[in-house]
């Protein structure tokens, strides 16, 4: 199995924040401040305290401001950035940073969201899947309403993405972090906006996508409401961790 420190990690930092401009409208949405410090730290936090030692960050909107706060290295990250001329949407913006990719896999992070799971299990267990090429990091929520939900069979195969709002109750959802292998990269479409949930991933099932269920806390800060929740969110920040 390739060492986890080998591995590129990429946080998608594109988005326009739109829901959320009513609280956060002068900076991207990576960059609102939770307990006194952009959200961003806490995605590069979590890669540096896992032992990743190169991240690619893909800027859109208002990119610039991320590259003049963070620079070149965060801790023991070294960070490269790929900046969009226009949206590019979750997968098209992997497409563009592909070339800034230096490993077979890329750990791929939302920027809006943040899930307090062991990555090391999750880099383990995706190596045990001997057939996958891609692994979404799941979390079980009370209502996946909000979220769309995933189902998976007991080996981890994905079987079906449920849609927002279709289904009530306590279930899987994806938590925003997967485990991409850098040809399956390659097969994104080029120079259009081209998205992983609703266009790659349904084209990548039936046998090589895969599901990893992790107990990891999970917040979402898209919404001015659940934003309004991270402060209290990050009180207990790494005092409670994926098994």
């Amino acid at each position: 199995m390739a060492d986890l420190g080998q591995c590129t990690a990429a946080i998608l930092a594109g988005g326009l924040g739109t829901r959320l401009r009513s609280v956060v409208a002068d900076r991207p949405k990576v960059m609102a401040e939770v307990r006194g410090r952009p959200f961003l730290t806490y995605l590069l936090e979590q890669l540096a305290q896992g032992g990743f030692k190169h991240a690619v960050l893909c800027t859109g909107y208002l990119g610039e401001q991320i590259k003049v706060a963070f620079g070149d290295t965060y801790s023991s990250l070294h960070l490269q950035y790929s900046q969009e001329s226009s949206p590019l949407g979750t997968a098209g913006a992997l497409q563009l940073a592909l070339p800034l990719f230096q490993s077979e896999q890329v750990l791929v992070i939302n920027g809006d969201s943040f899930c307090n799971a062991n990555l090391s299990n999750f880099w383990a267990w995706y190596h045990a899947k001997k057939d996958a090429e891609a692994a979404l990091l799941l979390t079980e929520v009370p209502d996946t309403k909000r979220y769309g939900r995933v189902q998976v069979e007991p080996s981890g195969q994905v079987l079906k993405f449920e849609e927002k709002g279709d289904t009530e109750g306590a279930g899987w959802i994806n938590a925003g972090v997967y485990l991409l292998e850098r040809r399956l990269l390659s097969t994104i479409p080029k120079s259009r906006a081209v998205s992983l949930e609703t266009e790659m991933f349904p084209q990548w099932m039936g046998g090589r996508l895969y599901g990893y269920c992790s107990s990891g806390r999970f917040l979402d800060i898209g919404t001015p409401e659940s934003y309004a929740s991270a402060d209290e969110f990050f009180s207990v920040f790494f005092s409670v961790s994926d098994v």
